[in-house]
C-alpha cells in the first residue's frame, strides 16, 4: 500500500524557541495517508494536532524530518511553490471561518480561483454552483456579518472546494457551531469523502472522529494510536495528474491576476473609507501645496514681468549722475537732445525718446491735484510699452512745434473727470500752461506710489520751453532692437555717450537686468517654498507608510487566509503595493483638485494676479504621488508578503 501514499511524514519534528531553549511540539512523527482516506487527528488541547495540520497544509514547515506530498519533498519547495500546493491540492475549512469582510459570500468563494487565474465568468458560475449545492444559493450577495455561523462555515466549505482540491483539511469544523449546523457540516464532509477526496479532520471530539475511516491520536507531540474504523474508503485518487497539470500554467494568467488584485485592492480600500482617507490626507496636503506653490510662483513671475513691461521692453534708461541719489546730478547739464539724436542713428536702436520731468499742480474746472508732467518724444509710448486706451499720441510735428497737447493716464482722468465724461479735447492746466488732452494711456505701476500718482505726457520741447526754461534732459529712453542683446547695446551706448561728453557722467538702468534679477529672485523664493511643500509631501509619504504598516498588522488574519487559499508572496505584495499607489494617486488627484479650488478662491479674493497652473506641474504631481506610493508602500507590502501563513492565521 506504500505506493498509494499521497502524504508521507518521516521523522518529522517541530520545535519552537522558548528563551534560550527549544520546545518540541511534534516529536519524530511517522505517518502515511493514502489518497481517498478520511482521517481524523484527535488529541487534547496542546497535544500538537493543530501544528500537525498546519504542516500537512503547507502553512508551516517542520524543523526536522521529511514531508512528501505525491512524492514531492516539501522542504525543497520555495514559498511560491508551497502556495501552488495550497492553491491546487488543498482546501481549508477553518474553525473560525476566516471569511474576508469586504467580500460577499460569492466573492469569498471566488478568491482561490482568482489566484489560480481562472476567468471571471467561469469562476463566478462555479462559485454560485457550489453555494447553491451547499444551500446558500439565496445568500450569495450577503456579507459575512449578515450570515449565521453555520452559513459562514458553508461559505468556507464552498471556498475550500473552489479549485477542486484533492485534499480537504478541516480544523475543528464544528467547534463554533450549534449541534444542528455541526451535523450538517459533517454530512457535507462525508459527501466530499464519498466523492473520493482525501479528508483530514482535526478535532478533540471522539464522536466526530468516529465518522472517519481512520483515527490518529496524538499526545504530547507523538502519535500514540493509529487505528482503522469500520468506515469504508470513499474513493481512489481523483485526478492527481490533472491537478498537477493545473499547477503549471500560472504565468499565462499573470495579467488576469493583476487585474483581479487591483479590484481586490479597491474593495479593501472601500471597505475602510475613513482609514483610507486619513492615509491619503498627507498626500492631498503635499500635492496641493506643491501644485499651488508652483502656480503661485508662475503667477508671481507673470505679474512681475507685467510690471517690468511698464518700464518698456528691451529698454535702457539713461540718467545724469553716477547713480540714483547722486547729489551732483542736478548740476550735470551734458545730457541733451543731441545725445538722443545721435543714439537714434545707431543700428542697434529701435526707438529713442528724450525725457524731462517736473512736479506740477494740475487743474481742470473745479478739480485740482498735484501730479508729474513728463516731457517726452513721439517715440516714448512705443519705447515704454505704454497702452493707449483712448485718443491718439502726438507726432513729431507736435514735438517740433512745441504744441500744447498732452496725454493723461487713467489716474489723472479719474481724478480730474470724476463724473466719467470723456477728457478728449478738454483743456487741462499744468502749472500755468494750458494743454489740450489728445489721448489717455494706462497708468504705470512703477515708481513711488505705484499706480496712485497722476501723470501727464507732453512733447518734451513744450515742457522745456513753457515750464522749465532749460534744455537739459532728465533722462533718455532707448528701446533696443529685438535682435540685439541688451547688454551689448548698453556697452555701445556707454561708449558713445562717454565719447560725446568726454567723461562718464551718466548711468544706465537696463530693464532686462531688472527683469532677470527679479525673475531669478522669484524663482529662488518659489524653489524655497516648493522645497517646503516637497518636505510636506515626503512627510505625507511617511504617513502613508506608517498607516500601511499599521494596516498590515490589522489585516494579518486576512493575509493569512489569502496565503492559505493559494496567494503567492508576489500576490500579497502586489495587492498592498497597489493599495499604497492607489491611495497616493487618489490623494494626488484630490490634491490637484484642492489646488485648483484654492486658485479659484484666491482669484476671488485677490485681483492683483492669479495663480498660473501648468500641465507639467500637474503631471509631475501625479508622477510624484505614484513614486511616493511605490517608494513608501514597498516596505509595508514586503512586510505583508513575508508573513508566515500559520502565524498570520493564528492572529486572526
Amino acid at each position: 500500500m506504500a505506493d498509494d501514499a499521497l502524504i508521507r511524514l518521516s521523522g518529522l519534528r517541530k520545535e519552537y524557541p522558548s528563551g534560550d531553549n527549544q520546545i518540541a511540539v511534534l516529536k519524530n512523527i511517522d505517518l502515511t495517508i493514502r489518497a481517498g482516506e478520511m482521517v481524523a487527528i484527535v488529541g487534547a488541547s496542546g497535544s500538537g494536532k493543530s501544528t500537525l495540520m498546519n504542516i500537512l497544509g503547507c502553512l508551516d514547515r517542520p524543523t526536522k524530518g521529511s514531508y512528501q506530498i505525491a512524492g514531492r519533498e516539501t522542504a525543497q519547495l520555495n514559498a511560491d511553490e508551497l502556495a501552488a500546493l495550497r492553491r491546487e491540492r488543498f482546501g481549508f475549512i477553518f474553525q473560525r471561518y476566516h471569511l474576508l469582510s469586504e467580500f460577499t459570500a460569492l466573492g469569498n468563494v471566488e478568491v482561490p480561483a482568482i489566484y489560480a487565474g481562472e476567468a471571471p465568468s467561469a469562476r463566478r458560475d462555479r462559485a454560485a454552483a457550489l453555494l447553491g449545492r451547499l444551500g446558500m444559493g439565496e445568500r450569495t450577495d450577503h456579507r459575512p456579518s449578515q450570515l449565521s455561523g453555520g452559513q459562514q462555515q458553508r461559505v468556507s466549505i464552498a471556498r475550500a472546494l473552489m479549485n477542486n482540491p484533492d485534499i480537504i483539511l478541516a480544523d475543528e469544523p464544528t467547534g463554533a457551531l450549534d449541534s444542528q449546523s455541526g451535523q450538517e457540516v459533517l454530512r457535507i464532509l462525508d459527501e466530499l469523502h464519498a466523492e473520493g477526496r482525501t479528508v483530514i479532520i482535526v478535532t478533540h471530539d471522539l464522536s466526530i472522529a468516529e465518522r472517519a475511516q481512520r483515527i490518529i491520536q496524538i499526545s504530547d507531540g507523538e502519535i500514540v494510536a493509529d487505528r482503522q474504523t469500520d468506515r469504508v474508503v470513499g474513493g481512489a485518487d481523483r485526478g492527481m495528474a490533472s491537478a498537477m497539470h493545473k499547477m503549471g500554467g500560472f504565468l499565462t494568467s499573470l495579467p488576469k491576476r493583476s487585474a483581479e488584485i487591483l479590484r481586490m485592492a479597491l474593495l479593501a480600500l472601500g471597505a475602510h473609507k475613513l482609514r483610507t482617507f486619513l492615509t491619503m490626507l498627507g498626500i492631498i496636503i503635499g500635492i496641493a501645496s506643491v501644485v499651488s506653490v508652483v502656480a503661485l510662483g508662475a503667477g508671481s513671475r507673470e505679474k512681475v514681468l507685467a510690471n517690468i513691461s511698464d518700464l518698456g521692453t528691451n529698454t535702457l534708461q539713461i540718467y545724469a549722475g553716477e547713480n540714483f541719489g547722486d547729489m551732483r546730478s542736478g548740476r550735470i547739464t551734458t545730457l541733451v537732445v543731441d545725445d538722443a539724436t545721435a543714439l537714434s542713428k545707431q543700428a542697434y536702436v529701435a526707438a529713442v525718446t528724450p525725457s524731462v520731468q517736473s512736479s506740477v499742480t494740475i487743474r481742470q474746472g473745479a478739480q485740482e491735484a498735484t501730479g508729474q508732467i513728463n516731457g517726452v518724444g513721439e517715440q516714448y509710448f512705443k519705447a515704454a510699452g505704454s497702452t493707449l486706451l483712448d485718443g491718439n499720441v502726438f507726432d513729431a510735428g507736435s514735438v517740433a512745434s512745441m504744441a500744447q497737447v498732452v496725454l493723461i493716464d487713467t489716474n489723472t482722468r479719474d481724478a480730474m473727470f470724476p463724473n466719467g465724461e470723456s477728457p478728449l479735447g478738454k483743456v487741462i492746466t499744468a502749472g500755468n500752461v494750458p494743454l489740450r488732452i489728445v489721448g489717455v494711456v494706462q497708468a504705470s505701476q512703477r515708481g513711488p506710489g505705484g499706480g496712485n500718482s497722476l501723470a501727464l505726457f507732453a512733447p518734451y520741447t513744450t515742457v522745456q520751453s513753457r515750464l522749465l526754461g532749460s534744455m537739459t534732459l532728465n533722462s533718455i529712453t532707448v528701446q533696443v532692437a529685438d535682435d540685439v542683446d541688451t547688454d551689448l547695446a548698453q556697452q555701445a551706448v556707454t561708449q558713445l555717450l562717454t565719447q560725446r561728453h568726454g567723461v562718464k557722467d551718466f548711468f544706465i538702468v537696463n530693464t532686462d537686468e531688472i527683469r532677470q534679477t527679479i525673475t531669478a529672485t522669484t524663482q529662488t523664493l518659489t524653489l524655497l517654498i516648493a522645497a517646503i511643500a516637497v518636505i510636506s509631501l515626503i512627510v505625507g509619504g511617511i504617513g502613508v507608510m506608517n498607516i500601511m504598516l499599521v494596516s498590515v498588522s490589522e489585516r494579518v488574519s486576512e493575509i493569512g487566509v489569502r496565503m492559505a487559499v493559494g496567494a503567492r508572496r508576489s500576490d500579497i505584495m502586489q495587492q498592498f503595493l497597489i493599495e499604497a499607489v492607489l491611495v497616493c494617486l487618489i490623494g494626488g488627484a484630490l490634491g490637484v483638485g484642492a489646488a485648483l479650488a484654492f486658485g479659484v478662491v484666491f482669484s476671488s479674493i485677490s485681483s492683483n494676479f492669479t495663480l498660473v497652473y501648468s500641465t507639467g506641474s500637474i503631471v509631475a504631481a501625479f508622477l510624484s504621488s505614484t513614486l511616493i506610493g511605490v517608494a513608501f508602500g514597498f516596505l509595508p507590502a514586503r512586510s505583508a508578503a513575508r508573513l508566515d501563513p500559520v502565524v498570520a492565521l493564528s492572529k486572526g
